[in-house]
Protein backbone atom coordinates (compact mmCIF):
# COMPACT_ATOMS: atom_id res chain seq x y z
CA UNK A 1 0.00 0.00 0.00
CA UNK A 2 2.62 2.61 0.44
CA UNK A 3 5.46 1.21 -2.01
CA UNK A 4 5.40 4.59 -2.68
CA UNK A 5 6.38 6.06 0.58
CA UNK A 6 7.74 4.51 4.05
CA UNK A 7 5.10 3.19 6.38
CA UNK A 8 5.44 4.76 10.05
CA UNK A 9 2.77 4.17 11.61
CA UNK A 10 -0.69 1.74 11.49
CA UNK A 11 -3.88 1.54 13.72
CA UNK A 12 -6.51 -1.21 13.42
CA UNK A 13 -9.91 -0.75 15.51
CA UNK A 14 -12.76 -0.08 13.61
CA UNK A 15 -10.97 0.97 10.80
CA UNK A 16 -7.48 0.95 9.46
CA UNK A 17 -5.61 4.22 9.71
CA UNK A 18 -1.75 4.44 7.88
CA UNK A 19 0.51 7.07 8.40
CA UNK A 20 3.32 7.17 5.66
CA UNK A 21 6.00 9.36 5.05
CA UNK A 22 8.15 10.26 1.37
CA UNK A 23 10.18 13.36 0.33
CA UNK A 24 9.69 14.87 3.75
CA UNK A 25 5.72 14.70 3.24
CA UNK A 26 3.67 12.88 5.33
CA UNK A 27 0.01 11.23 4.71
CA UNK A 28 -2.34 9.79 6.21
CA UNK A 29 -4.51 7.16 4.79
CA UNK A 30 -8.29 5.55 6.12
CA UNK A 31 -8.87 2.36 4.76
CA UNK A 32 -7.52 2.61 1.54
CA UNK A 33 -4.50 4.26 -0.39
CA UNK A 34 -6.06 7.67 -0.98
CA UNK A 35 -4.56 10.94 0.76
CA UNK A 36 -6.32 11.98 3.28
CA UNK A 37 -4.06 14.38 4.82
CA UNK A 38 -0.72 15.45 4.59
CA UNK A 39 2.27 17.42 6.34
CA UNK A 40 5.74 18.83 5.38
CA UNK A 41 7.52 17.83 8.10
CA UNK A 42 9.69 20.48 8.41
CA UNK A 43 6.51 22.82 8.02
CA UNK A 44 4.09 21.67 10.02
CA UNK A 45 1.91 24.24 10.50
CA UNK A 46 1.78 25.22 6.79
CA UNK A 47 -0.87 23.41 4.13
CA UNK A 48 0.53 21.01 1.60
CA UNK A 49 -2.54 20.35 -0.21
CA UNK A 50 -3.75 21.74 -3.13
CA UNK A 51 -7.49 21.19 -1.68
CA UNK A 52 -6.92 22.34 2.05
CA UNK A 53 -5.24 25.39 0.40
CA UNK A 54 -8.50 25.77 -1.40
CA UNK A 55 -10.60 25.49 1.75
CA UNK A 56 -8.90 29.32 2.61
CA UNK A 57 -11.03 30.96 -0.28
CA UNK A 58 -13.02 31.66 2.72
CA UNK A 59 -10.51 34.33 3.69
CA UNK A 60 -11.20 36.48 0.69
CA UNK A 61 -15.22 36.11 0.55
CA UNK A 62 -15.59 36.36 4.33
CA UNK A 63 -13.12 38.15 5.75
CA UNK A 64 -15.46 38.43 9.24
CA UNK A 65 -15.59 34.64 10.05
CA UNK A 66 -14.42 34.34 13.68
CA UNK A 67 -15.23 31.15 14.76
CA UNK A 68 -15.30 27.75 12.57
CA UNK A 69 -16.57 24.82 13.16
CA UNK A 70 -15.44 21.79 11.08
CA UNK A 71 -16.71 18.21 10.08
CA UNK A 72 -14.04 15.73 9.99
CA UNK A 73 -10.58 16.06 11.22
CA UNK A 74 -8.05 13.94 9.05
CA UNK A 75 -4.66 14.70 9.97
CA UNK A 76 -5.68 18.30 11.41
CA UNK A 77 -4.12 20.07 8.67
CA UNK A 78 -6.73 23.11 8.06
CA UNK A 79 -7.50 23.29 12.13
CA UNK A 80 -3.63 23.70 12.89
CA UNK A 81 -3.35 25.90 9.90
CA UNK A 82 -6.03 28.31 11.27
CA UNK A 83 -4.68 27.99 14.82
CA UNK A 84 -1.03 28.93 14.28
CA UNK A 85 -1.83 31.63 11.19
CA UNK A 86 -4.88 32.97 12.32
CA UNK A 87 -5.34 33.66 16.48
CA UNK A 88 -8.37 35.76 15.76
CA UNK A 89 -10.18 32.81 14.99
CA UNK A 90 -11.79 29.65 17.31
CA UNK A 91 -12.04 26.44 15.75
CA UNK A 92 -14.39 23.66 16.71
CA UNK A 93 -13.55 19.97 15.07
CA UNK A 94 -15.54 17.32 15.37
CA UNK A 95 -14.29 13.77 14.58
CA UNK A 96 -15.98 10.74 15.14
CA UNK A 97 -12.99 8.49 15.29
CA UNK A 98 -10.54 8.56 18.30
CA UNK A 99 -7.95 6.61 16.45
CA UNK A 100 -7.64 9.35 13.70
CA UNK A 101 -7.69 11.92 16.53
CA UNK A 102 -4.78 10.33 18.22
CA UNK A 103 -2.54 10.28 15.56
CA UNK A 104 -3.34 13.68 14.83
CA UNK A 105 -2.15 14.55 17.67
CA UNK A 106 0.90 12.22 17.88
CA UNK A 107 2.16 12.38 14.20
CA UNK A 108 0.75 15.49 12.82
CA UNK A 109 1.87 18.02 15.81
CA UNK A 110 -1.97 18.87 15.86
CA UNK A 111 -1.67 20.99 19.14
CA UNK A 112 -3.56 20.43 22.52
CA UNK A 113 -7.12 22.10 23.22
CA UNK A 114 -6.83 25.99 24.17
CA UNK A 115 -9.04 28.73 24.37
CA UNK A 116 -8.73 28.78 20.39
CA UNK A 117 -9.19 25.39 19.78
CA UNK A 118 -10.91 22.44 20.82
CA UNK A 119 -11.20 18.67 18.99
CA UNK A 120 -14.18 16.83 20.29
CA UNK A 121 -14.92 13.17 19.57
CA UNK A 122 -18.41 12.93 18.63
CA UNK A 123 -21.22 12.79 15.55
CA UNK A 124 -20.90 16.19 13.29
CA UNK A 125 -24.11 15.33 12.17
CA UNK A 126 -26.01 15.37 15.50
CA UNK A 127 -23.59 18.17 16.79
CA UNK A 128 -24.62 20.75 13.73
CA UNK A 129 -28.06 20.00 15.05
CA UNK A 130 -27.56 20.70 18.52
CA UNK A 131 -25.71 23.78 18.07
CA UNK A 132 -28.16 26.21 15.66
CA UNK A 133 -26.77 29.63 14.82
CA UNK A 134 -23.09 29.31 16.09
CA UNK A 135 -20.98 29.28 14.03
CA UNK A 136 -19.54 32.15 10.85
CA UNK A 137 -18.23 29.12 8.87
CA UNK A 138 -19.37 25.57 8.94
CA UNK A 139 -16.03 22.92 7.09
CA UNK A 140 -17.26 20.02 6.07
CA UNK A 141 -14.12 17.64 4.90
CA UNK A 142 -15.64 13.99 5.47
CA UNK A 143 -14.24 10.89 3.69
CA UNK A 144 -13.67 7.54 4.59
CA UNK A 145 -11.67 4.67 2.24
CA UNK A 146 -14.74 5.03 -0.36
CA UNK A 147 -15.36 8.58 -0.14
CA UNK A 148 -18.23 10.49 1.49
CA UNK A 149 -19.95 8.19 3.96
CA UNK A 150 -23.21 6.67 2.56
CA UNK A 151 -26.48 8.71 2.55
CA UNK A 152 -24.83 11.61 5.00
CA UNK A 153 -25.37 14.65 2.16
CA UNK A 154 -29.34 14.40 1.90
CA UNK A 155 -30.94 17.64 1.52
CA UNK A 156 -32.25 17.84 5.10
CA UNK A 157 -28.22 17.77 5.76
CA UNK A 158 -27.14 20.54 3.73
CA UNK A 159 -30.90 22.35 5.32
CA UNK A 160 -29.51 21.53 8.76
CA UNK A 161 -26.13 23.46 7.99
CA UNK A 162 -27.77 26.23 6.96
CA UNK A 163 -29.44 26.48 10.10
CA UNK A 164 -25.64 26.31 11.96
CA UNK A 165 -24.63 29.00 10.44
CA UNK A 166 -24.64 32.44 11.93
CA UNK A 167 -26.67 35.24 9.43
CA UNK A 168 -23.54 36.13 7.63
CA UNK A 169 -22.49 32.37 7.70
CA UNK A 170 -20.97 30.24 5.07
CA UNK A 171 -20.28 26.66 4.17
CA UNK A 172 -17.81 25.45 2.61
CA UNK A 173 -17.37 21.60 1.71
CA UNK A 174 -14.86 19.97 -0.15
CA UNK A 175 -15.78 17.23 -2.50
CA UNK A 176 -14.49 15.03 -5.15
CA UNK A 177 -15.20 15.95 -9.30
CA UNK A 178 -15.32 12.41 -10.07
CA UNK A 179 -17.57 11.38 -7.34
CA UNK A 180 -20.77 9.99 -9.59
CA UNK A 181 -22.90 12.26 -7.08
CA UNK A 182 -21.60 15.45 -7.48
CA UNK A 183 -24.28 16.97 -9.10
CA UNK A 184 -26.51 15.69 -6.85
CA UNK A 185 -24.44 17.47 -4.05
CA UNK A 186 -24.18 20.72 -5.90
CA UNK A 187 -27.87 20.86 -6.56
CA UNK A 188 -28.67 20.32 -2.84
CA UNK A 189 -26.51 22.66 -1.78
CA UNK A 190 -27.84 25.77 -4.07
CA UNK A 191 -31.34 24.60 -3.32
CA UNK A 192 -30.42 25.42 0.34
CA UNK A 193 -28.51 28.53 0.01
CA UNK A 194 -31.10 29.97 -2.75
CA UNK A 195 -28.03 29.61 -5.66
CA UNK A 196 -26.31 31.69 -3.62
CA UNK A 197 -23.22 29.18 -3.99
CA UNK A 198 -19.49 29.01 -5.73
CA UNK A 199 -17.28 25.97 -7.13
CA UNK A 200 -13.48 25.96 -7.50
CA UNK A 201 -11.79 22.81 -8.77
CA UNK A 202 -8.45 23.03 -6.84
CA UNK A 203 -6.84 20.63 -9.34
CA UNK A 204 -5.88 17.21 -9.32
CA UNK A 205 -7.04 14.39 -8.62
CA UNK A 206 -10.28 16.55 -8.77
CA UNK A 207 -10.90 17.62 -5.26
CA UNK A 208 -13.52 21.01 -5.88
CA UNK A 209 -14.64 23.48 -2.93
CA UNK A 210 -18.00 23.89 -2.84
CA UNK A 211 -18.92 26.95 -1.20
CA UNK A 212 -22.87 28.65 0.23
CA UNK A 213 -23.50 31.85 1.47
CA UNK A 214 -26.41 32.50 3.85
CA UNK A 215 -25.87 36.10 2.34
CA UNK A 216 -24.30 37.37 -0.73
CA UNK A 217 -20.57 38.42 0.02
CA UNK A 218 -20.07 42.17 0.44
CA UNK A 219 -17.75 42.50 -2.70
CA UNK A 220 -17.61 40.00 -6.29
CA UNK A 221 -16.58 42.84 -8.51
CA UNK A 222 -12.81 41.00 -10.08
CA UNK A 223 -11.12 44.35 -9.56
CA UNK A 224 -11.42 44.16 -6.22
CA UNK A 225 -10.98 40.79 -5.53
CA UNK A 226 -7.81 40.50 -7.40
CA UNK A 227 -6.27 43.39 -5.09
CA UNK A 228 -7.31 41.60 -2.20
CA UNK A 229 -5.99 38.06 -3.72
CA UNK A 230 -2.70 40.07 -4.07
CA UNK A 231 -2.46 41.24 -0.86
CA UNK A 232 -3.81 37.42 0.85
CA UNK A 233 -0.81 35.84 -1.73
CA UNK A 234 1.91 37.94 -0.38
CA UNK A 235 0.85 37.49 3.43
CA UNK A 236 0.04 33.76 2.77
CA UNK A 237 1.19 32.43 -0.01
CA UNK A 238 -1.63 30.01 -0.80
CA UNK A 239 -2.26 31.10 -4.79
CA UNK A 240 -5.05 32.72 -4.14
CA UNK A 241 -5.29 34.42 -7.71
CA UNK A 242 -4.78 31.27 -9.34
CA UNK A 243 -7.84 30.00 -7.05
CA UNK A 244 -9.44 33.42 -8.26
CA UNK A 245 -8.55 32.39 -12.15
CA UNK A 246 -10.08 29.05 -11.61
CA UNK A 247 -13.42 30.26 -9.71
CA UNK A 248 -14.27 32.66 -12.88
CA UNK A 249 -13.58 29.79 -15.33
CA UNK A 250 -16.47 27.95 -13.32
CA UNK A 251 -18.98 30.25 -11.94
CA UNK A 252 -21.45 32.88 -14.23
CA UNK A 253 -19.97 35.96 -14.46
CA UNK A 254 -20.02 38.83 -16.19
CA UNK A 255 -16.31 40.63 -17.12
CA UNK A 256 -16.91 42.94 -14.14
CA UNK A 257 -18.39 40.43 -11.56
CA UNK A 258 -19.33 37.19 -9.65
CA UNK A 259 -23.11 36.72 -10.87
CA UNK A 260 -24.94 34.57 -7.64
CA UNK A 261 -28.24 35.74 -8.09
Amino acid sequence: MFGFGKKIHRSVASESVEVGEIDGVRSMYIGSSTIQSSMRVKAPYDLELSYSKGMMLFLLFAPQVRDVLMLGLGGGSIPKYIHHYHPHIKTRVIELSPQVISIAHSHFYLPDDDARLQVIEGDGVQYISDHPETTDLLMLDMFDGKGVPLNMYSQDFFDSCRVALTTNGVLEINLWGSDKNFDVYLQRIEQTFNNRVLMVPTGRPGNIIVMGFNRLPNELRWEPLRQKAKVLDAELKLDFMGLLERLRDHNNHTPSRIIME
